[in-house]
């Protein structure tokens, strides 16, 4: 059994044999997508979430026991390791715990204590501590020398030594942060030559704040120290100091005695000077990094939702990037996204090339064989989007010619990027950011993965989390949406083919390069010839790539090339071919599973093999719907209180959703308006991308504040 895995267990509420065999399979070098979806009967079924749960624990607890041995050799380097402080090292789980048991040996700068100890006043320090020194001033007298020349100055350096010695004693640490725990309160306040500045207005609510540090939610906390950092706010948490005198006390003081004055003058400042300032930057950072976790899951959530939009499919797309005095950027992409033809048209003010626009679309529809237009939601949307309408009705294709409106966000960031300019080297920006609307409607995932993510505007205070925890999160987030739809390994490009399970940069590239070179894959096993796919980057992958109209028809499917032999079983045994099976749930029912577990194969592989040759292939995504605006609503100051609208869900947040209304500026959603009962998660309710309709019940013109709410509204 891994060293690891009873801990683990007991953390997640695990059980330990499923634990250890994750953990197993882990070191093995098998991928989170791969576990959970082809070792199903190792792990017992454990899905993703706590397969990952299981790996960042294993990776913190490594790295706790990189910090044991570091402390255990910095400690026996000032020969004071002993069998009993190793013990105890080496058993400890915490890692605020084990900074306790270190602190006393931690290297220090000079301090009070050892400047007081270099002038021989230890012992005196000790007899303090002890308290049983009837007459302390005459004790002290027998230190006076050197620079110590008065009883004063003796009985202070003393003082010093035994406040050190009580900031580093771990039972009053944990009672200090007992307190914090219960007590703590965090302010905010604004600095006074920052409160009539512009900037300083996004943070008004802070301007004056408090309340307890446990109940402080992730947003409010980011907020206030993004408005720290911008040196607007001053933020602080506080204890009430005279609760942690009297609980320090109680462990140092033995009544009323000579000592117990001079003792009481050290605990105060051991608080006051060393322990509540290091308890504070503890729960400071601990408090943060908390609100950094919850910030990260709730931005994770959004990237999983928006990865997994619902996909036009493979259509002939006209992309339409909006705009005024720069016109509108036109591309035509044929099904698999690639470009045909661009131009720019002017239907707007100031040039109003209303005529010469329609013409042009009318051609390009007609050319191109356009069956779906996707249109960019930034400026010029709605009226680009009234045009095209327009435009539609006048040659009689408004029931054969879809239109959506599309997120822009991130397309400015992928158009510049070196993604762009390896997929267009001879194109502008503008028709970069027009080619990248258009895929976007056609498959979501397959065109946002190449942006990152914290670029794609369905985050909070992303820049303000700590970015490799960010990092580490959305790129797992990737890899898992990928691998949960699965990739066209004839037309996936090299982005979307770094995110699939045991591939990553070199190998996805190797694909191209071999796909150039000899053509499109006609099956599965011809990974296997790819420069440098071996075998267990051929296992971890090989069931996430599909190959259509394979000879082989189950390279389409999800099942894993591990498993043919068990298909070809089944069919055999019903005296057919494995094409008969698929799709033929009548015939799939008559299969008996039982027969063909084994000690490897069990019922979930087999069960999921079934469900898979019932719908092969078939995306789990939802089918995408046409939306519209309000046509008389075009900006915030068309907005009124008690109007109902529809709008689509652009964010989610722990405090509520942000809605697009077509006025260039999102409503809130509180939570306490998203429905008419209680709601603890806003995911519970809404999703991203979501139609909905909504009152207005709040309009602030000079902050751009829209309320809404969903409550008593027929969705």
């Amino acid at each position: 059994m891994n060293k690891y895995t009873l801990h683990i267990a007991h953390i997640l509420g695990l059980n330990e044999k499923k634990v250890d065999a994750t953990i197993a399979l882990l070191e093995e070098g098998c991928t989170i997508p791969f576990i959970s979806r082809y070792r199903k009967e190792k792990t017992g079924n454990l899905d993703e979430v706590a397969i990952t749960s299981i790996n960042e624990l294993v990776s913190s607890m490594r790295e706790l026991d990189k910090r044991k041995e570091t402390i255990i050799k910095t400690i026996s380097e000032q020969n004071k390791l002993t069998p009993e402080l190793e013990q105890k090292i080496l058993s400890c789980c915490i890692s605020t715990e084990l900074e306790d048991i270190y602190l006393p040996y931690k290297p220090k700068r000079r301090t009070r204590a050892q400047i007081a100890r270099e002038q021989g006043l230890e012992p005196l320090a000790s007899l303090l501590l002890l308290q049983r020194e009837q007459k302390p001033k005459e004790a002290a007298k027998r230190f006076l020398k050197g620079d110590i020349t008065t009883i004063e100055q003796a009985m202070n350096g003393a003082k010093d030594i035994i406040a050190e010695t009580i900031s580093e004693n771990q039972d009053a640490r944990n009672v200090v942060r007992e307190v914090f725990k219960r007590e703590a309160i965090i302010s905010s306040k604004v600095i006074k030559k920052m409160e009539a500045t512009e900037e300083a207005q996004k943070f008004s609510d802070y301007f004056d704040f408090s309340e307890p540090l446990r109940r402080c939610n992730s947003h409010r906390l980011l907020a206030m120290r993004r408005g720290e950092a911008a040196g607007i706010l001053r933020v602080g948490i506080s204890i009430d100091g005279e609760q942690c005198n009297y609980k320090v006390g109680r462990i140092y003081l033995q009544g009323k005695n000579p000592c117990s004055g001079y003792l009481s003058e050290a605990i105060e400042d051991a608080l006051k000077r060393l322990i509540i300032p290091s308890i504070e930057n503890e729960f400071a950072a601990s408090s943060k990094a908390q609100a950094d976790d919850e910030a990260i899951k709730v931005f994770a959530e959004n990237l999983r939702q928006l990865l997994l939009s619902a996909p036009l499919g493979q259509k002939r797309v006209l992309a339409l990037d909006p705009g005024f005095a720069n016109g509108c950027k036109m591309a035509c992409l044929d099904a698999q996204g690639n470009l045909l033809y661009h131009e720019i048209i002017f239907p707007h003010p100031p040039h109003k090339k209303y005529i010469e626009a329609v013409n042009a679309v009318q051609q390009m529809i007609s050319k191109y064989a356009i069956q779906a237009i996707a249109i960019g939601n930034g400026t010029a949307s709605r009226e680009s989007k009234e045009f095209i309408t327009d435009t539609l009705k006048q040659c009689k294709l408004e029931n054969t010619v879809q239109v959506f409106i599309v997120s822009e966000d991130g397309a400015s960031i992928y158009s510049a990027s070196t993604t762009a300019r390896e997929e267009f080297p001879h194109e502008d920006v503008t028709t970069r950011g027009a080619v990248s609307i258009g895929r976007r409607l056609i498959d979501p995932l397959a065109e946002l993965v190449k942006i990152d993510p914290k670029s794609i505007g369905v985050g909070q205070y992303q820049h303000d989390v700590d970015q490799s925890k960010l990092k580490k999160s959305l790129d797992q987030t990737v890899e898992s949406c990928v691998n949960l739809i699965g990739v066209n390994l004839n037309t996936a490009s090299k982005h979307l083919l770094t995110y699939v399970s045991g591939l990553g940069t070199s190998l996805a590239q190797n694909i191209v390069d071999y796909r150039a070179e000899n053509g499109a894959f006609t099956s599965r096993a011809q990974l296997k010839k790819v420069p440098r796919l071996g075998n267990v980057a051929y296992q971890q992958c090989a069931g996430f790539l599909k190959v259509t109209n394979a000879k082989n028809p189950l390279d389409n499917s999800t099942v894993h090339p591990e498993s043919y032999y068990i298909v070809e079983q089944m069919a055999k045994d019903k005296g057919c071919k494995v094409a008969d099976l698929i799709g033929n749930k009548e015939l799939l029912k008559t299969i008996a599973l039982q027969q063909y577990i084994t000690s490897e194969v069990g019922l979930p592989t087999l069960t999921d093999i079934i469900k898979e040759l019932e719908k092969p292939g078939v995306d789990p995504r939802e089918q995408l719907e046409e939306f519209e605006f309000d046509a008389h609503v075009h900006t915030i100051d068309d907005l009124v209180v008690g109007m109902e609208l529809p709008g689509i869900v652009t964010n989610i947040t722990n405090f509520g959703a942000f809605v697009d209304l077509g006025v260039h500026q999102d409503g809130l959603i509180h939570i306490s308006q998203l429905a008419d009962k209680f709601v603890s998660d806003p995911n519970s309710v809404v999703h991203l991308q979501q139609h909905v309709r909504v009152k207005i019940i709040e309009v602030d013109l000079c902050r751009k504040r829209i309320g809404l709410s969903m409550k008593h509204i027929k969705q």
